[in-house]
């Protein structure tokens, strides 16, 4: 296959997340082609050719894959954010849970061979657990404010797949409720009629940035952030305040099922298209929402971490409390990268202590005030990054859990982690192949994978969540020491990449 040039192909079957493996007749070699199903017939282009290995864009799909069926969203053609949604939910489930294995089984017969332990690797396994709900799950969204093609007029929502400026308004979207979707139109209508200007990525210039929006499952509580630049248009007819407070009533006089407890205003001139917080101001109520989960309430601010689907996350704690059973922890449990702390307070009643550390401070502020609201004096939760608060910390853990952000552990961070010598570690994945990467170090340093449960946070989308337990060879030192430095860590993730081509 050519740079630059048109084929067709089948898809063969798909790499974690969502690679299309794509075979053309008559071609040597097999490209990589994304947002496509197995067993479709495509038309693509090849974009990128080396070392052997291509790349390609989507062009069409030409002929549909048996397993198909019509999509519940009639932004799918468009939106880039659900590329499952035209899969049954059953075969969604098979996908991902074949992915999940194709990742980690290859980790696990080599690095048990390197152990010298003798295991079904299938019996590790549990099957893949669904999300209790298929749509309107998500109790959180980012929406971009933006234009559908260059100079139109203002959208509100998603990107269109395959692009990076274009945007999708996507008012009647499954994945979440109908609370969501008015939010977002009438924001949409208020300042298209306004004829706000929109940041643009490539000028960095403009106003309007991201809607953010969040609402609790349990207690229909609706936090709403309107995020925007400094630069307000000097052209408006009207004051940032008038501007900023009509819109609010706007949002408040909408007919929703649950209640708007907070609506705020968030400044951020940072040149990074993500949704981040160099100011915020509250323009009506409070700034945070409250949710319940398996019987304790937990405060969540802006942008703290949580769970996306509320649901789907009580099914995930239950496992990790499962685990922490079969562990049978007696003393400290390290929850790291705790987040408000949900995981650390739901395990606070098997421990005698319970250390989180976060690095996002109005999490850790937020954690520490659920734990005293809850009841729950066992807890501390400490703000700064695990690699450096480790250190600080003088009770040494019996358990640790670990539910680090999508790229994985710091090296450094892990090497301390593996130190400590625990007999069990439960580690909570979001990124299989971050958590096939940190396996192979943990394996070699004899912690060996006991239960790995795959469980479907996102149904309709290409992302899964791994749970597992690790627990020490009884033949490994009290205490491990291991060193992985930075070249050896890059040189890992460089091998992941092309494995992953």
């Amino acid at each position: 296959m050519k740079k630059g040039q048109e084929y067709t192909g089948t898809v063969e079957y798909l790499k974690f997340p969502n690679k299309g493996i794509v075979s053309v007749d008559g071609e040597d070699g097999r490209c990589v082609v994304k947002n496509v199903i197995p067993q479709q017939k495509i038309r693509f282009r090849v974009s990128k050719k080396r070392n052997g290995s291509c790349e390609g864009t989507l062009l069409e799909v030409q002929q549909k894959s048996p397993a198909e069926c019509e999509s519940a969203c009639r932004h799918f053609d468009v939106c880039g954010g659900c590329s499952y949604q035209t899969l049954p939910y059953e075969q969604q489930l098979k996908l991902k849970e074949a992915q999940v294995h194709a990742l980690l089984d290859p980790v696990l017969e080599a690095g048990l061979c390197r152990s010298g332990d003798s295991v079904d690797i299938k019996s590790l396994y549990e099957d893949i657990i669904p999300s209790p709900v298929q749509f309107e799950y998500r109790n959180k969204m980012e929406f971009s404010f933006g234009d559908a093609s260059y100079g139109g007029e203002l959208e509100l929502g998603l990107h269109k797949s395959g692009s990076f400026y274009d945007i999708v308004t996507v008012k009647d979207c499954r994945i979440v409720d109908n609370d969501f979707r008015s939010i977002l139109c009438e924001t949409l209508s208020y300042f298209r009629g306004k004829e706000t200007p929109y940041y643009h990525k490539r000028t960095h210039e403009g106003f309007l940035r991201f809607l953010l929006v969040r609402k609790a499952a349990a207690t229909g509580e609706i936090l709403v952030d309107l995020v925007t630049s400094s630069q307000m248009p000097s052209d408006t007819p009207c004051t940032e305040v008038s501007l900023l407070d009509d819109w609010k009533e706007a949002v408040l006089s909408l007919k929703l099922t649950g209640k708007i407890v907070g609506i705020l205003h968030t400044v951020d001139d940072r040149l990074a298209d993500i949704v981040a917080n160099d100011h915020t101001d509250v323009l009506f109520g409070c700034d945070h929402f409250n949710e319940q989960v398996l019987g304790l309430t937990f405060k969540i601010t802006p942008f703290s971490f949580f769970q996306t689907n509320t649901r789907s996350a009580e099914v995930l704690y239950s496992k990790v409390r499962e685990y922490v059973d079969i562990a049978c922890p007696k003393g400290v449990v390290y929850d790291l990268y705790s987040g408000t702390g949900t995981i650390g307070q739901l395990m606070s009643t098997v421990a005698d202590k319970v250390i989180g550390v976060e690095i996002v401070e109005e999490a850790v502020i937020a954690a520490n005030e659920n734990a005293e609201a809850n009841g729950l004096h066992n807890c501390n939760f400490l703000c700064g990054d695990v690699l450096k608060v480790l250190d600080d910390i003088k009770d040494r853990p019996d358990l640790i859990i670990l539910d680090p952000p999508r790229d994985g552990i710091n090296p450094k961070a892990l090497s301390k982690i593996i130190g400590y010598g625990v007999d069990s570690i439960i580690y909570i994945s979001c990124k299989p192949t971050s958590l096939a990467r940190d396996l192979v170090c943990f394996i070699d340093n004899g912690y060996i994978p006991q239960r790995i449960c795959p469980i479907d946070q996102f149904p309709g989308t290409v992302h899964v969540e791994v749970c597992c337990l690790l627990e020490k060879l009884k033949s490994a030192k009290e205490h491990i020491e291991i060193t992985i430095d930075a070249e050896d860590y890059y040189r890992i993730k460089d091998s992941e990449k092309k494995q992953d081509e």
